[in-house]
């Protein structure tokens, strides 16, 4: 073996050695030997259930500490099983020096989880300060500040990866902390802006997966539940007032104020009328057009509404903002008979939405206004509502949260078709197909008046 080969062995095998050493500490066979009994005893009691006769005969807790604290890097695991074993201690001891003892050893697992896992993909230290953030909230309540501090790294670190019970934990320690006066008010505000918007991603991201769906519905609700003593516009203009009298250029306030006046149907305050001019004129973009549209709606301005909302739907990147400004492009359009203009607005909607049926019903609503206007007899002056009908199956077929807006709409509307004596004297029968003229030029089927 030449020089530079045996050069690279015992450089490679003292490189491993302290890998090793590093992996298992100062006494390896001593490490591999507690690591191995306690993992084969811990199966064991998993195996059983945790059963609480399992972990009174075969030792767990006192080879699972010897590892946990002289050969802290063997393994993962460790950690993960060690929050079980000291929850399920603490769930059973009654004396309340040790259970304080045993949250002490609980809140020192998750820090040396991130000491020596925290990099990891399986263990991001953003993952587990907010399993350790949650904890502390369960079993000291009352830290509010550090829980806050805890379960807001977490999210900042995690973003929309964030966890729902991080998201709700973080939002109950800002309300406790903000009612008792350890955190500024404004961090209600502030906060629930974060956490709706990770709630908002994962709800897009979940639209396919009927179990992640329901369970960021309830974490939604939860958080709406939590903020609604909060939400009333009296006190959301009050807090805002102040912040934007601080900063009255500050864009990214802007956008967080009028986001959240929207969202809470503050918009027709005068304080949303100030920041959506402010947030436009600083830094018009598709979300401050849109914002514009809607208070010019709430001041009745229809004309000027849609001229806004037609620059948002040029500029907007968020497709769900979109299809929601071609909604009340639409639906502007319906209001003052500009029908051809309102149904090319909502058929761009669904587009974007083809699963949105509130589109159809605006279609159909289009068609059931024009009826009159469409006609010149008995027959003709009816067909659209047909027509109507149609749009209003096709809504309540796409949508099931429409079907019981569709079906009132379908039982209105088949009233208001021609009756039987009509149809008979233009010489058509029920079911015959038939080509509704005017400006609507659809074929639909002969139906009468029910």
């Amino acid at each position: 073996m030449n020089k530079k080969v045996t050069l690279l062995f015992l450089l490679a095998f003292t490189f491993n050695s302290i890998l090793f050493a590093q992996k298992y500490g100062e006494d390896s066979v001593a490490c591999i030997e507690q690591l191995s009994l306690y993992k084969i005893n811990y199966r064991i009691w998993k195996d059983h259930n945790y059963s609480e006769e399992v972990i009174n005969q075969i030792p767990i807790y006192t080879p699972w500490q010897w590892v946990f604290l002289n050969c802290p890097q063997s393994s993962q695991n460790i950690y993960v099983d060690g929050v079980k074993i000291i929850q399920y201690l603490y769930d059973r001891e009654s004396d309340k020096t040790i259970k304080n003892g045993l949250i002490d050893t609980l809140m020192l697992i998750y820090d040396q989880r991130i000491q020596y896992f925290g990099q990891t993909n399986t263990s991001r230290e953003g993952a587990v300060l907010g399993r350790k953030g949650v904890d502390l909230y369960k079993y000291r309540p009352n830290e509010i500040e550090e829980i806050n501090d805890l379960l807001g790294r977490s999210i900042e670190l995690e973003g929309n990866k964030s966890k729902g019970p991080v998201l709700v934990y973080y939002f109950r320690s800002t309300i406790k902390g903000a009612t008792s006066g350890l955190i500024d008010s404004s961090a209600i505000i502030e906060n629930y802006d974060i956490i709706s918007e990770i709630i908002e991603y994962n709800l897009k991201l979940s639209k396919n997966n009927p179990r992640g769906l329901a369970n960021w519905q309830n974490v939604k609700g939860n958080i709406e539940t939590t903020f609604e003593p909060f939400a009333t516009c009296k006190d959301l203009i009050t807090i805002f007032k102040k912040k934007i009298d601080k900063n009255p250029e500050d864009t990214e306030l802007l956008r967080k104020i009028t986001g959240i006046l929207n969202k809470k149907d503050c918009a027709d305050s005068d304080l949303f009328f100030e920041a959506t001019k402010k947030f436009h004129a600083l830094d018009p973009t598709g979300e401050s057009a849109y914002l514009m549209g809607i208070m010019h709606i709430k001041k009745e301005q229809y004309n000027t509404a849609a001229k806004y909302f037609e620059e948002s739907v040029s500029l907007l990147t968020d497709k769900d903002k979109t299809a929601d400004a071609y909604y009340l492009l639409a639906n502007i359009n319906l209001n003052t008979k500009n029908f051809n203009k309102a149904r090319s607005f909502a058929y761009k909607g669904l587009e974007i939405r083809p699963e949105d049926g509130s589109f159809y019903l605006v279609i159909g609503d289009m068609y059931a206004s024009s009826a009159k206007d469409c006609g010149q007899n008995d027959l003709t002056s009816k067909v659209a509502f047909w027509a109507a009908v149609d749009k209003y199956k096709q809504a309540k077929s796409v949508d099931a949260f429409m079907e019981d807006e569709a079906n009132k709409r379908i039982t209105a509307y088949s009233r208001q078709f021609p009756s039987v004596e009509t149809i008979f004297f233009y010489d058509l029968s029920e079911g015959d197909a038939y080509r509704v003229e005017c400006w609507i030029n659809e074929t639909t089927t002969v139906r009468s008046a029910k």
